[in-house]
C-alpha cells in the first residue's frame, strides 16, 4: 500500500519562498508529482519529476519560479516555491505514479500553502 506523508507548506508574503517536501513508500515509483486546488478552482497541475532520468516537468503558471528535485533513494520530491504570488495560494497534493502504470494513482492528503501581502 502506497503511504504519502508531505511536509512545509505554511504561510509566506508575496514575493517569499517556501519549500514542500513528500517522502512516498509502498511500491517502486517511476515519478512524483505535485499538483494544486484553489478555492473554487479545479485541480491543477504544478511540477513533476521522473526518477529513470531525472526529468522535471512544470505547469506553465509556475515555470521559472519553482523547482522540483528528487531522490530516488529515498523515494522523496521537494518542491522550492520561489517568488510566490497571492494566487499559488492553495493546497498542494504528493501524488505518485509507480513502476509500469500510466498516471499518478495515489495521493497525499495534502497541504496549505497562503500566500499574502
Amino acid at each position: 500500500q502506497v503511504h504519502l506523508v508531505e511536509s512545509g507548506g505554511g504561510s509566506a508574503q508575496i514575493g517569499g519562498s517556501l519549500r514542500l517536501s513528500c517522502v512516498a513508500s509502498g511500491a517502486s515509483f517511476a515519478a512524483m508529482s505535485w499538483w494544486r486546488r484553489a478555492p473554487g478552482k479545479d485541480r491543477q497541475f504544478v511540477a513533476a519529476f521522473t526518477f529513470s532520468d531525472a526529468g522535471t516537468y512544470y505547469g506553465d503558471a509556475v515555470r521559472g519560479r519553482f523547482t522540483i528535485s528528487g531522490d530516488v533513494t529515498k523515494n522523496t520530491v521537494d518542491l522550492q516555491m520561489n517568488k510566490l504570488k497571492p494566487e499559488d495560494t492553495a493546497v498542494y497534493y504528493c501524488a505518485t505514479r509507480i513502476n509500469g502504470t500510466q498516471g499518478f494513482d495515489d495521493w497525499g492528503q495534502g497541504t496549505q500553502v497562503t500566500v499574502s501581502s
